[in-house]
């Protein structure tokens, strides 16, 4: 029995992707929580095989608790499930350490199958992501620029580009503004930008918005 723990701040998603897992005779749904705090309560006393996490859970964003998990509970698989962009987060979470991504508009009966592949040490993107990631290499889309960056760049672009100074960056991210200023500046070279303004222009583009 694959015991499956859902991070969600949604009830009605949390619900629905329960009854879609449990329609599975070989999964079972042993918690399920709305923020990272009530996350970290629950893994005090539940020890799930796979881990369903919300990219956008409150508190603490995703890829940040993504990091803590794999620290404090190694042997527990994490599937990203978001609404963002998969062209930008999936591999940025994959590097982090998750062993998938499912984006909300994937097909249902994905939900089975990548908790399934994940609970057994696999990776799981969809087809159609991966198909993208290996054939828009050929275009000036800014999307090409993503998979330069560092999954803490993307952390740091996405913050700046939400409207954060880089003293909020660094609180949220529990860096010193020294070294923000450092990532601000490897993502204006990585993206091929000289000032902050075409920065969040290569943001937007990037769906990070």
């Amino acid at each position: 029995m694959i015991k499956v723990l859902i991070a969600d701040n949604h009830p009605i998603v949390r619900l629905g992707v329960k009854q879609v897992l449990e329609s599975s005779s070989d999964i079972e749904v042993i918690s399920d929580v709305s923020t990272t705090t009530e996350l970290f309560e629950a893994l005090k006393s539940t020890t799930p095989d796979v881990v369903i996490l919300e990219m956008d859970i409150p508190e603490i964003n995703g890829i940040a608790t993504l990091r803590k998990l794999k620290m404090d509970y190694p042997d527990i698989k994490t599937l990203m499930y978001s609404g963002q962009s998969e062209d930008v987060y999936a591999l940025s979470t994959i590097r982090a350490g998750a062993f998938g991504y499912l984006s909300k508009t994937a097909d249902v009966d994905y939900i089975i199958s990548a908790v399934k592949k994940v609970s057994e040490g696999n990776m799981f993107i969809t087809n159609e992501l991966a198909q993208r990631l290996a054939f828009d290499e050929g275009t000036q889309k800014p999307r090409r620029f993503f998979r330069k960056l560092s999954s803490r760049e993307v952390e740091v672009l996405k913050l700046l580009a939400s409207g954060k100074r880089n003293k909020e960056v660094a609180e949220g991210l529990n860096l010193n503004e020294k070294t923000v200023s450092t990532y601000k500046a490897r993502l204006m070279k990585k993206l091929n930008v000289d000032n902050l303004v075409d920065l969040l222009q290569q943001a937007k583009a990037l769906e990070l918005y």
